[in-house]
């Protein structure tokens, strides 16, 4: 039997969108195109930046890097259709163009839940033990957590698509949404989708629980040995690096543990909406924007990068 079948006659999808007031659709058009184009520079300026400065070739960075291109993927598998939602009144989208989304939003969301938890256990590598950290933390070590980071968000998606797209699809086409995510696919289906609510919070919760208890036992033992440290200089450096981080996880792990630890009967569209669209559009956009108005060497690497590009054109001139 093939997936198709089981999804009875639905072919395509059509998504609500966020709003059906005309006056607010070309505001609105604006205001998520500038906050894709921040998130676009941002985060690709951030793995250029990364990639070209030899001063950032550290496991933070690396770690970073890896970051940057996650929220650039999953925010670019939402936001320009979006965008188009706004400007044209076809708002369907495909079967497998659905599946599509929904895999890569999933994959590289997952991703980034344990990214920031490596994140955090590379800070306390880099804090709790200093003398120890570049033979903790390698380059193998490093390549190795991250694929780790990727298989699990691949993994996940994978187990999520199959069950969604498993189900039969016979009540309506309309998703009250504006991208195919699971609770909304889920208050379609005419089959029985308890199993599906118990995957979805069961590995939700497994990602947060497991990802949020590495990051909190990182952060106590940090906080520990930054208060056993007895340079200011010291303490405020570690704070620093740390910040930043913790900003990212805060916003992050909120609006994920909003959005789907909770059971299908508790779910508002409306809330949904709103908190799906900090996590796909504003989240990806800040986190570049965090770290590098809190970080020197990022400011230290930009300013060293444009420079060289303006003194190059000045060669031409």
């Amino acid at each position: 039997m093939t997936l198709m079948e089981n999804t009875s006659e639905v072919t395509e999808f059509v998504l609500v969108g966020l709003t059906d007031t005309t006056e607010l659709k070309v505001p609105l058009f604006i205001i998520f195109t500038l906050v894709y184009l921040i998130s676009l520079v941002g985060n690709l300026g951030m793995i250029i930046l990364i990639l070209v400065d030899s001063r950032l070739h550290t496991p933070m960075y690396f770690f970073l890097c890896n970051l940057s291109l996650v929220d650039f993927i999953y925010s670019s598998a939402v936001t320009p259709k979006i965008m188009e939602g706004f400007i044209t009144e076809d708002k369907v989208i495909s079967y497998n163009g659905c599946a599509t989304q929904m895999f890569f939003l999933i994959a590289f969301a997952t991703t980034e839940s344990f990214l920031l938890a490596s994140m955090a256990f590379d800070r306390h590598a880099a804090v709790c033990k200093p003398l120890h950290y570049t033979t903790t933390m390698t380059s193998t070590t490093c390549v190795l957590i991250v694929t780790c980071c990727y298989i699990s968000g691949f993994l996940q998606s994978s187990i999520h698509v199959a069950f969604t797209f498993h189900l039969s699809f016979c009540h309506s086409n309309v998703i009250n949404h504006f991208f195919c995510d699971i609770p909304p696919l889920l208050a379609l289906s005419c089959s029985d989708i308890y199993i599906n609510e118990i995957i979805v919070f069961t590995l939700a919760s497994f990602d947060t629980v497991f990802s949020l208890l590495i990051i909190s036992n990182s952060y106590l033992l940090i906080f520990v040995a930054i208060l056993r440290m007895r340079s200011a200089e010291g303490r405020k450096k570690a704070f620093s690096t740390c910040a930043s981080h913790l900003t990212t996880v805060s916003m992050f792990y909120g609006t994920i543990i909003f959005m789907y630890l909770q059971p299908s009967s508790s779910h508002s569209m409306d809330r949904d909406k709103m908190a799906s669209m900090f996590y796909t559009t504003i989240i990806p956009m800040l986190n570049p924007l965090v770290y590098s108005l809190r970080n020197k060497e990022v400011k230290s690497a930009f300013q060293k990068v444009a420079g060289k590009a303006f003194s190059s054109q000045g060669l031409f001139h």
